[in-house]
């Protein structure tokens, strides 16, 4: 029900299909094995989900680059194959080293994962260096039908930068997000390995796996705590679907491979609003692959809830005690990121009032929105359900309210500003300089003292700029002056 502008998430998702449907297509065709051709459709959807360069260019490159990621580790899973320690420790160093890599962007984000769960397949599949060949074949016949899915049969134009992440926030060594999270992602993996491992010595791989993915686009310690809720309660769902669902199919190819399909589209519809959804997709198309390799079963099922489990609550202890980031912390740097985007479209778009040619707010624009949706993302703990400071939560809710005016008033002002006829006269030049002079004032510590004078907003430029004003005045009170000295949004 969630809104899907363009309807970029419908076609993402059907493409996801057609990628992963021909990836397994060319591995059974070629006369694969049913493991090499999970391995290929599971290659293709991390191919299709992960890479989110910017640039068109920079998604080949990086879907190029993935074998480079994804073979070595591939070839040292199966070697370790039965010498448990070596394995385990090999696991962690591929969890710090992903997770580290996210300090490259975009780029070094998707080689993190691919390579992660190149690791990851191998212990889900059982895979022994004797099938390294046929893997190496059939990720790499994935990887092409995935990029020829993508670039050459159903090519998606994106109009909108790509979500900022955590790795976008300013520091410097420990003070970095990536390097804290390579520390605390490491430090949650290995507990979570010697207790899954206690659960059992099959499937511990779980554990690990939960782990990770928690850690996946958060950068807080309330952060990271939601993302493990969501994915505890998605696997719950999930598993009762798949007890309803998967179990009774008792892995017959045809009904499987279709609802395969249909977790796949799930999982790439539902990924950018719902990460519950998304868990509980990911969770019916593993019960799915499960039936059709043979060994499904409710007892299954549960270790894999029990195994989910533990993730989280390692997740969450790392977080706490391991280089914590307090969401107060990642609230304000984004918080700050955004009013500084605010200003800058604001000077943009007086430019082109002022009859500057090469002036061109609209780009500011998309990256406020981004940044706006990475504020949410910050503050969703704060305004969950379940947190108990009703307090912080108001505030927090109130913030984001005056946030969304912002966003309101800069959209009106730009399309204003776009028509060819706008005039600019002292008015509006003073009302842009009151504006940029606010966000410095909220950015940089000084008083905010904005004045607007609603009686001379008869032009539509400067409606939306005196509204601006009224919102940044307004965003003084919840930023400054938060009740009894506690910080509006700290966790």
């Amino acid at each position: 029900m969630a809104p899907d502008p363009g309807r970029l998430r419908l076609r993402n998702a059907t493409r996801a299909v057609i990628g992963v449907a021909a990836a397994v297509t060319v591995s059974e065709l070629c006369g694969l094995s049913l493991t090499a051709s999970i391995t290929g459709g599971l290659a293709a959807l991390l191919a299709l989900f992960t890479v989110t360069d910017a640039t068109v260019r920079d998604q080949r490159i990086t879907t190029a680059l993935l074998p480079i990621a994804g073979f070595p580790v591939l070839a040292l899973a199966t070697s370790l194959h039965g010498i448990t320690p070596a394995r385990d420790a090999a696991f962690l160093a591929v969890v710090f080293c992903g997770v580290y890599a996210r300090r490259w962007g975009p780029r070094g984000h998707a080689l993190g994962i691919f390579a992660f769960m190149n690791f990851f397949m191998t212990q889900f599949l059982h895979a022994v260096p004797a099938q390294l060949p046929e893997l190496y074949t059939a990720v790499g016949l994935a990887l092409f039908a995935a990029g020829a899915t993508r670039f050459v049969l159903w090519p998606i134009e994106r109009h909108t930068p790509p979500a900022a992440a955590p790795s976008a926030l300013p520091g410097s060594g420990l003070a970095r997000p990536t390097t804290r999270q390579a520390f605390q992602a490491t430090a949650a993996s290995t507990l979570a390995l010697l207790v899954g491992q206690l659960l059992s010595q099959e499937r511990w791989y779980w554990a690990v796996g939960t782990v990770w993915w928690i850690f996946v686009n958060t950068a807080s310690r309330g952060e990271t705590l939601v993302r493990g809720f969501r994915r505890v309660f998605g696997t719950v769902i999930g598993i009762a679907v798949g007890l309803l669902v998967a179990i009774p199919l008792h892995g017959a190819p045809a009904p499987t491979a279709a609802l395969v399909a249909v977790c796949v589209f799930g999982i790439f519809y539902t990924a950018a609003v719902s990460y519950s959804w998304m868990m509980l997709a990911v969770t019916v198309m593993v019960s799915l692959l499960y039936g059709l390799l043979g060994v499904l079963d409710p007892g299954l099922l549960g270790l894999r809830l029990a195994e989910t489990g533990v993730g989280a609550l390692c997740a969450a202890l790392a977080v706490a005690l391991v280089l914590p980031v307090t969401t107060h912390a990642t609230n304000d740097a984004w918080i700050q990121r955004a009013l500084r985007c605010v200003h800058a479209c604001t000077a943009e778009t007086a430019r082109r009032l002022a009859g500057a040619v090469d002036a061109d707010p609209a780009p500011r624009v998309a990256e406020l929105e981004q940044l706006l949706a990475r504020v949410r993302l910050s503050v969703a703990p704060l305004v969950h359900p379940l947190n108990p400071m009703l307090g912080r939560k108001r505030r927090a809710r109130h913030v984001l309210a005056l946030l969304d005016a912002c966003a309101r008033e800069i959209r009106g002002l730009v399309a204003v500003a776009a028509d060819p006829e706008a005039s600019h006269d002292a008015r509006l030049a003073a009302a842009c300089y009151r504006v940029q002079a606010a966000v410095e004032a909220l950015t940089d510590g000084g008083d905010v003292s904005l004045q607007p004078d609603d009686s001379a907003a008869t032009e539509p430029a400067l409606a939306h700029l005196h509204g601006l004003e009224r919102a940044l005045a307004e965003l003084a009170r919840p930023l400054r002056t938060p009740p009894s000295g506690s910080p509006l949004v700290g966790a």
